[in-house]
């Protein structure tokens, strides 16, 4: 039996067959005439449109209002209950049947009305005929990139759009929006100086922030709302625009009932107290009400302070959990009062952010229509989602999404850092929980945001994204942007830029935290005596070379855009890890007496300099457009500041050295490599003293290869050179290195091993969580591109929590192991710091070494802890279980989970005496 929508979708599609042929748009030097039904929503739409036809052909068109000023093509262009969408579908035989009781999809049509040749584009609303538009325009090639990031679509001749009918798919999430927050380093002043004739975010900019979110078909806003800058409403136009371009406006979780406080409370309301000063609270909510009732809006209800703080006057949390109730309530009144409709029938959202959210785990009650808004902990990990009682809340669920941050325990307001994978993980949470009313991200100031912004919208639009692995994605994305032949290798550069910030993001690195602000201190990076600070500056190296080599390869009107979106943004975090572990590892060589201390101190000093010009090169682009945008030291915290650059004496060693990957281990004179597996690792040549010294390889070297057989150690590069082994697994490797008058052996240590089987290196065994060795477990998923292991498995989703003593014929995660030193050993656990998926479930897992008993972990977290500062500022959870005695040999490690979503991103088994990493340790 079929199901009567279905019969009309099927009678929709198969009508098409007979207009499939292509629609020309540029024929003889001509563009279709746009045809409105007359809406400013349309008109805007057709508008954008011809923008976007001329950039690609280079020929002006023009719009009207009525059919018969349209001699010959026509693209029309409305909404489904118009006048002229009902005349032009009659005479094409357009069915739009499906479109009925539809929010925000639209039917494609071709045919012939009266001669003409007509394109129809008609949304079942406003916002499904701009959709078409979008649609249509990204069909072109048209970038939504094409003005925020300057994304120069090529000239094209020829163009079509394909005539078969379509009826687009609904939307996956209700409200799919964007938060513009913490604007005061980036869009307030660029609008206020560069952009708006407001002097402010005034209509101009919205204008085409509403362009921007038509194009990601992105519905709601919550406006800026800090007090660098004046507020939404109190701006003339803004409402206005937003209406005329069918974008529906909410606020914050800070600003019930379309408020801004920070900008609108006055002095002379008296204090912002429900306790003291409850008829001016309502009363100042009552007027905006009023004020915006005719507009399409989401109200936030609730109580905060004034800006983004907890209740004022509260005696406590019982007490607000009372209040924040009684006041829904009240608020609830004003607006049916004011609408004039029931309370269920208005859009109304509570985000329960910081404080809130103890007050809904205290036992807050929110009306069952009333949208429940699940935020993340601000640095991409949802506290919590829906149970089952929840979910099933007539008024639905959603969340709220950082990528960008400003408070504690760090900013990362500066670059866009946040690693996609991470955005997918947290997104399935919320689909498979249910959570699909309302989907917002706070993206600061939308730029250097871009491409993450897109990402989280796509799969607000269509669910189905998060199927994808987002290198897939994003591969797809840099393909649009910059031609399909240059699409996988801006992904990989992009991949690794997020990458290397998943360990630490370039506003972290200076290990210093805010609110109190305190100094920057010390990288951990240099706690094994360096070369874990070298490897990633020299990983940093090779991702600014390779962006660079790209960007010579791109055509030359793509330049603007790719510095926006790839290449700024990559070697200004290099820059920053530069200067920052430069100077750290400066410091470290002196005390190793070491001559290579003041040429870092130079390099970092250049390094300071280099973000100060990309930042000037950002903000002079396109010829000034965005000058004063790219501000490099938000809130003016320690981490950004010109540091104090050293100087060093030169030491009393003379001669020439080795220097050894781990020089604060047991092994801090050795080169430890497997017999039978070919493996690099890397060596540092020394000449104490300042003097020039010229070296060679030994001719008796044995299964060893260098990348250079010789060199010189003098100025340029401070008397060291750090060099690559290619060791090919013979069982007695040989190397003798001549520097100068000297001649030193390294010593090679080769250690007989199970090639198959993960083994010790500098007394550690890596174990990434993907690399299981049984067959995949039931329990568990891998999760493509997270954690530092570059695929970490998570604890299925709809698994439910139990006990250890349930987990006899349960399959776990299965991992076999060698190592070759006696004595002790750790095991590190290490996991992405999610939170629990729901109030019901905990993070726990249970892990058994060999036959030893059956050990359970939790990484459940409270509140904004200590713990929780560390995890969410390196993305690692740790939870470690000590071993007096592991002996030499083979080990077996089992992992069973016991709560759904649990993500096991490694495991360390670190043997007493080696060096202490920060970042995942080496392995083979």
């Amino acid at each position: 039996m079929k199901i009567p929508g279905l019969l009309a979708l099927a009678a929709l599609l198969s009508g098409g067959a007979a207009h499939a042929q292509p629609f020309a748009l540029d024929r003889d030097g001509a563009l279709p005439v746009l045809v409105t039904d007359g809406s400013a929503t349309t008109r805007l739409a057709a508008d954008l449109l011809g923008r976007d036809l001329e950039a690609l052909t280079g020929i002006a068109g023009r719009r009207v209002e009525r059919l018969g000023d349209c001699p010959q093509r026509c693209i029309v262009i409305g909404s489904a209950g118009t006048a002229l969408v009902r005349e032009v579908a009659g005479a094409i035989g357009a069915d739009l049947a499906p479109l009925a009781g539809q929010r925000e999809r639209y039917v494609r049509a071709m045919g012939r009305a009266d001669g003409r040749e007509v394109l129809l584009i008609v949304g079942a609303d406003r916002r499904g005929a701009v959709y078409g538009v979008v649609d249509a325009s990204r069909e072109l090639g048209i970038s939504p990139w094409e003005w925020w990031a300057d994304v120069r679509p090529a000239r094209k001749t020829g163009l079509t759009l394909d005539g078969t009918q379509r009826l687009s798919p609904a939307p996956s999430v209700t409200w799919r929006g964007i938060f513009i927050n913490d604007e005061d380093w980036g869009l307030q002043p660029w609008a206020a100086k560069t952009h708006d004739p407001a002097k402010d975010i005034g209509p101009r900019t919205y204008s085409r922030v509403f362009e921007l979110m038509w194009r990601l078909k992105a519905n709601l806003l919550w406006p800026a709302m800090h007090d660098s800058t004046k507020a939404f409403y109190t701006i003339p136009g803004n409402a206005q625009a937003a209406d005329d371009h069918a974008i529906v406006i909410g606020t914050s979780h800070a600003e019930p009932m379309m408020r801004n406080n920070v900008g609108e409370w006055q002095a002379g309301f008296g204090e912002f107290n429900w306790f003291t000063n409850r008829d001016a609270l309502l009363g100042y909510w009552r007027q905006r009400v009023d004020e915006v009732k005719g507009f399409d809006n989401v109200y936030t209800l609730g109580l905060r302070g004034v800006h983004d703080s907890a209740m004022e006057g509260a005696s406590g949390p019982d007490q607000a959990r009372a209040t924040v109730e009684e006041v829904i309530t009240a608020q609830r009144e004003i607006l049916a009062r004011s609408i004039g409709q029931r309370p269920e029938r208005i859009p109304q959202a509570f985000t329960m952010y910081k404080e809130v959210l103890d007050y809904y785990n205290r036992g807050l009650r929110v009306p069952d229509d009333v949208t429940l808004v699940w935020p993340e902990d601000n640095y991409g990990y949802l506290n919590q989602l829906g149970t089952a009682r929840e979910r099933a809340r007539s008024g639905g669920n959603g969340i709220y999404y950082h990528v960008s941050y400003w408070g504690r325990p760090h900013d990362y307001l500066w670059l866009s850092t946040t690693h996609p994978a991470l955005i997918r993980d947290q997104l399935q949470r919320a689909w498979a929980t249910g959570a699909h009313r309302l989907w917002m991200l706070n993206v600061g100031d939308i730029k250097p945001n871009e491409y993450l912004a897109e990402y989280f919208l796509d799969a607000a639009f269509d669910a189905r994204v998060l199927g994808q692995e987002p290198a897939r994605h994003l591969a797809a994305w840099a393909g649009r942007q910059f031609g399909a032949a240059h699409g996988e290798e801006v992904a990989a550069i992009k991949l690794e830029y997020y990458r290397l910030a998943w360990e630490r993001r370039p506003e972290f690195m200076g290990w210093s935290q805010t609110e109190p602000t305190r100094p920057v201190r010390t990288t951990e990076y240099v706690r094994t005596g360096g070369e874990e600070a070298e490897r990633r500056l020299a990983a940093y190296n090779a991702l600014v070379r390779r962006a660079e080599a790209l960007q010579d390869r791109l055509p030359a009107p793509l330049g603007d855009a790719y510095f926006q979106l790839v290449l700024y943004p990559v070697r200004s975090s290099a820059s920053l890890n530069e200067r920052i572990l430069k100077l750290d590892l400066a410091a470290e060589y002196a005390r190793q007496q070491r001559p290579s201390s003041n040429l870092y101190v130079r390099q970092a000093r250049k390094a300071h300099a280099a973000i100060a010009a990309d930042a000037a090169a950002y903000n002079a682009l396109a010829n000034g457009k965005w000058a004063h945008f790219m501000d490099v030291a938000p809130r003016r915290l320690p981490v950004f500041a010109e540091p104090v650059y050293p100087t060093y004496d030169t030491s009393t060693r003379r001669g020439c050295s080795l220097v050894y990957p781990a020089p604060h281990s047991v092994e801090a004179s050795q080169l430890a490599v497997p017999a039978g597996r070919a493996v690099s690792r890397t060596l540092t040549l020394v000449s104490h003293g300042g003097q020039d010294a010229a070296w060679s390889v030994a001719p008796e070297a044995r299964g060893v290869r260098l990348d250079a057989a010789s060199g010189r150690l003098d100025a340029a590069n401070g008397h060291e050179q750090r060099l690559v082994l290619h060791v090919d697994g013979s069982a007695s490797p040989a190397l003798t290195l001549r520097c100068g008058a000297q001649a030193l052996k390294v010593n090679l240590q080769a250690h007989a091993a199970d090639t198959a089987l993960p083994g010790e290196r500098e007394r550690i065994v890596v174990l990434p969580a993907a690399s299981a060795s049984m067959p995949a477990s039931p329990d568990w998923e891998a999760l493509a591109g997270l954690g530092t292991s570059g695929k970490a498995m998570r604890a299925r989703l709809d698994l439910p929590s139990r006990g250890p003593e349930t987990l006899a014929g349960v399959a776990p995660l299965e991992y076999r192991f060698q190592t070759r030193t006696e004595g002790g050993a750790t095991l590190r656990l290490v996991a992405v710091p999610v939170h629990a998926l729901t109030a019901e479930n905990r993070l726990r897992i249970a892990v058994q070494l060999d036959d030893g008993p059956l050990e359970t972990f939790d990484y459940t977290t409270v509140g904004r802890s200590d713990e929780w500062k560390r995890n969410v500022l390196g993305n690692m959870a740790v939870r470690s279980s000590a071993r007096a005695r592991l002996d030499p040999g083979l080990h077996t490690l089992r992992v069973y989970a016991l709560d759904p979503g649990v993500v096991l991103d490694r495991i360390d088994v670190v043997m007493d005496g080696a060096p202490e990493y920060y970042g995942m340790p080496p392995a083979d």
